[in-house]
């Protein structure tokens, strides 16, 4: 398949697993709050299945397609680990991350999604000029 398509597909493939637990769970898709309901409630399956299959689908169509992607460069653990709270502070404060606020909210046409996408897309963007 031409690369030019693979964003278009992927999109799609996103747009439809998100209706698909839409329908199936009445909940949006929104990976932390997934994440969430995986790790600290133990009667939640669905959440946990549709993780799993995020990790087995992006890993096989790299297989697949023999696609390879390049490790970054190493940084400070110190500095991961604080990124990662950093991330999982605001994702709370946010009530949801890009996910949740990206993909479902701005279908939806969510006001409080809109802003806080816009918010997310802002700050990427200030970060990699401040860091680059």
């Amino acid at each position: 398949m031409n690369h030019l398509y693979n964003p278009l597909l992927g999109g799609l493939l996103i747009g439809l697993a998100a209706a698909i637990y839409l329908i199936t769970s009445g909940r949006v898709v929104g990976i932390s709050g997934m994440l969430a309901q995986s790790l600290f409630n133990k009667n939640k399956r669905l959440p946990l299945i549709f993780l799993l299959g995020l990790i087995i689908g992006g890993s096989a169509y790299g297989i697949l397609t023999q696609q390879t992607t390049p490790f970054p460069e190493i940084r400070s653990p110190w500095l991961m680990i604080l990124s990662g709270l950093l991330v999982g502070y605001g994702t709370r404060l946010g009530n949801g991350c890009t996910s949740g606020h990206g993909v479902c909210g701005l279908a939806r046409l969510s006001p409080r999604s809109i802003v806080a996408t816009a918010t997310f897309i802002s700050c990427a963007i200030i970060t990699v000029l401040l860091t680059h």
